[in-house]
């Protein structure tokens, strides 16, 4: 009897805490919003009122939850950061439409979530259309959701608020990225998160400062800094970076690109040693490399074949920036791929399911998964000649034991299970296959472009389809199992 007491103290407290971590996080998601208040003050336009509204609302719910749970604490367990991570996403998704629905460019409900949860999660598709006629504020706020959710809400979190203490290793397992959700660059993971966030700033601030050099104005420079180095996609222009028509703007977005779908250990391990060995010596970077220098060999040689674009250098310049934008999750265009002949289009969407390195801002399926799972099929293809030989899947001088290979099997069976169930629903909402599978494809490797009726704009899809991208793009960001677990029946038994 005294046992079951306890435990239901201990959960209680457990919900307490898990609650006041929620808190804490939708008071740091309303303070993104300061910027484009003052913004609109600024340029004398009316959607101050909106922003202040919902920020009032984000404020009294943070609040709202500290103050019923203070004084109570508890670690958490593993478990109750998968559930918090997906409960803070999904609220932060909840109230941060509004300011979209109340004010320009007034969409519907539907349309405002799938736009935040797009921005947040950095896919960077898109259901409005005349995006530059949009007031400089809202254009700020878009931007901002990527720089949000490119290092991750929960990761910030812990990073400048020491006074969670509710088990950040717990929490960010939810949400970073890759088969190692355990490694650490500092002893305290509230210094790693810290870390990793200062890095993330100063690559801003390069990329901003790279744009603003190269020529564009400073509100350009620093919003779309935002959305590469989150590898996010949002632009201010319809026509996405290719609005300015610069081959100088659009090799610092390829380079930056590449930046921000970098493993931001390696950024971390290069700036504290002084020096870039350890970008060489890390085989999935190698690895990241070759495969990107291989599909643009690829596809320039099929633009080439089909002389789309006149000189080679042309063609050279429009395919290294369709694959690293593509590659890295990030989705920005020039000249768009759709139109491409041949087999390009469905390449370039094929390739956003390898995806950049893990720890980065990047999605899909990361290359160091993509290099173990090749490396185990071959192991399986040769104990199928040799059953009784002994292989081992190794990367770089590293084995790999036994419980990762089977977990890293089961990640990608569910990924791609969850890609076609979703591919089919929306395809039994009414649209197209093309439309449907590359859809689903971009919403759930956080990319932004697509095939068919989404090629530009979400906008022509129904809403049923609408809801079914939206939760891909949240299962994506949170590499599926995250959101997953939490329809398990064992998830919910102690």
């Amino acid at each position: 009897m005294r046992a079951s007491v306890e435990r239901g103290q201990n959960s209680a407290a457990r919900v307490a805490t898990a609650l006041r971590a929620i808190g804490n996080v939708q008071l740091i998601v309303a303070l993104t919003l300061i910027p484009s208040i003052l913004l609109a003050f600024w340029d004398g336009d009316h959607t101050s009122a909106y922003f202040l509204e919902v920020l009032g609302l984000m404020l009294g719910l943070g609040g709202g939850l500290i103050l019923m749970t203070r004084g109570k604490r508890a670690e958490l367990r593993l478990r109750d950061g998968f559930l918090v991570t997906t409960a803070v996403w999904l609220i932060a998704a909840l109230l941060t439409p509004l300011p979209l629905i109340l004010g320009p460019p007034y969409l519907s409900y539907t349309d405002a979530f799938f736009e935040v949860v797009s921005g947040l999660t950095t896919t960077g598709a898109t259901t409005i259309i005349g995006i530059e006629h949009l007031p400089r504020s809202v254009l700020l706020y878009r931007q901002s959701l990527h720089f949000l959710g490119g290092m991750g809400i929960v990761v910030l979190a812990v990073a400048i608020l020491p006074t969670l203490r509710v088990g950040g290793a717990q929490l960010t397992k939810g949400e970073t990225s890759g088969p190692n959700k355990d490694s650490k660059l500092t002893p305290r993971i509230q210094q790693t998160a810290a870390a990793l966030w200062l890095i993330y700033c100063g690559l801003n601030a390069l990329c901003a400062v790279s744009y603003w050099l190269a020529g564009m104005n400073w509100f350009d420079a620093v919003t779309h800094a935002f959305a590469t180095i989150a590898t996010g996609g949002f632009a201010n222009y319809d026509a996405s970076i290719g609005a300015f028509n610069s081959p100088l703007i659009e090799s610092i977005a390829v380079f930056f690109m590449l930046m921000g779908g970098t493993n931001f250990a390696l950024h971390f391990l290069a700036w504290n040693r002084g020096s870039f060995t350890a970008y060489g010596q890390d085989p999935e970077f190698r690895t990241y490399l070759w495969i990107v220098g291989g599909c643009v060999t690829i596809v320039c040689a099929g633009l080439l074949s089909q002389h789309v674009y006149g000189p080679f250098i042309e063609h050279l310049r429009h395919a290294i920036f369709h694959v690293v934008s593509m590659f890295t999750s990030t989705g920005f265009t020039t000249t768009g791929f759709s139109h491409w002949p041949g087999f390009l289009p469905s390449f370039i969407m094929m390739i956003t399911f390898i995806g950049a390195c893990a720890g980065s801002t990047a999605s899909g399926l990361k290359t160091i998964r993509t290099m173990i799972i090749v490396r185990l099929a071959k192991r399986e293809l040769m104990r199928v000649i040799h059953p009784r030989g002994q292989f081992m899947v190794k990367v770089g001088n590293h084995v790999i034991d036994e419980p990762i290979l089977a977990a890293i099997a089961g990640f990608v069976t569910v990924y791609f299970l969850s890609y076609v169930t979703l591919s089919l629903a929306v395809t039994a909402t009414g649209e197209d296959p093309v439309t449907a599978f590359s859809i689903i494809a971009s919403c759930m490797n956080n990319v932004g472009p697509a095939l068919g009726k989404a090629t530009v704009t979400v906008a022509e899809l129904n809403d049923a389809a609408v809801w079914l991208c939206s939760l891909a793009m949240l299962l994506g960001r949170l590499e599926v199992l995250t959101v997953l677990v939490l329809l398990a029946p064992a998830f919910w038994r102690e």
